[in-house]
């Protein structure tokens, strides 16, 4: 898989939990890929103060992530 694959896979995943996401108030966007395996992503509204927001991170977002590109290692939050 190509970077630019990955990049349009990881795109697809926050597409696929960005509605659970909304519905609690909060989002999520890409801030970069690294050595194809590690997805940076940011936590928007909502979701930044919320007490369970690593569980969301490890459980639904990376989850969903590997499900559509199966070679990344791991999904950590930046924080602005």
């Amino acid at each position: 898989m190509t970077s630019e694959e990955i990049k349009l896979n990881v795109e697809k995943a926050l597409a696929e939990i960005r509605p659970f996401l909304e519905s609690d108030g909060g989002d999520i966007s890409l801030v970069a890929i690294e050595d194809d395996r590690l997805v940076k992503v940011q936590l928007e509204g909502a979701c930044v103060g919320c007490s369970v927001n690593q569980m969301t991170l490890k459980s639904g977002v990376e989850m969903t992530i590997k499900k559509y590109v199966p070679q990344i290692e791991e999904v950590i939050n930046i924080q602005k």
